[in-house]
């Protein structure tokens, strides 16, 4: 790709960063762990890189009370209940809780107005008690790129499409629907995918 071009794929990102939207996995991702993924970007810049949060990938183990007791937190059984996604392969032992900004305390960071990201345990004690934020997705592990990897991916590979995110995304309950919602907010029949990217 010639170095004006470059320019201006990382112009745009600047302008435009993805903190706060989508990444939705095309099939030239079908091959890897990544395939049909839904990424939520809570951080992103063109000098840093960007972390998310897959969205749409649940866990069927721990459960969610058996996690609970393994951090020693009360009561059991919980109050309420979130669900636990893999949240991505770069710390896959640590959680991240990605909720609405009704909710805040240390640690807490401000993806946008409605949602940020939590990695204390406060907010677990909190929605085991009851309480908490309106929407939460408990995670373990995240999605990380390097400076300039995810722009790579996206203008030179063909990996990822760009959306919106939504709530009934972030935090439905569907996981298995996610992926196609987020085709759909962006008017893309997953069926004509395939020569869409091709032809990206």
């Amino acid at each position: 790709m010639p170095s004006d071009q470059t320019e201006t794929i990382y112009t745009n990102f600047r302008d435009a960063p993805l903190t706060g939207r989508l990444l939705v996995a095309t099939p030239a991702l079908s091959d890897s762990d990544f395939a049909r993924s839904v990424i939520y970007i809570c951080a992103h810049s063109v000098e840093d890189g960007a972390m998310g949060i897959v969205v749409n990938k649940r866990l069927s183990q721990p459960v969610f009370d058996d996690l609970l007791l393994q951090l020693d937190i009360a009561p059991a059984p919980p109050r309420r209940r979130v669900s636990l996604c893999a949240g991505g392969p770069v710390e896959s032992m640590r959680g991240f809780v990605l909720h609405s900004s009704d909710w805040s305390g240390d640690g807490s960071m401000t993806v946008d107005e409605g949602v940020s990201l939590t990695a204390s345990l406060d907010i677990l004690k909190d929605i085991a008690a009851g309480s908490g934020p309106r929407d939460a997705l408990l995670a373990l592990g995240h999605a990380s790129w390097a400076a300039g990897q995810i722009e790579e991916e996206i203008a030179r590979h063909s990996a990822w499409l760009v959306a919106p995110a939504t709530r009934d995304i972030l935090f439905g309950v569907d996981h298995t629907g996610k992926w196609r919602k987020a085709l759909a907010g962006i008017n893309i029949d997953p069926l004509r995918l395939a020569p869409f990217v091709g032809n990206a």
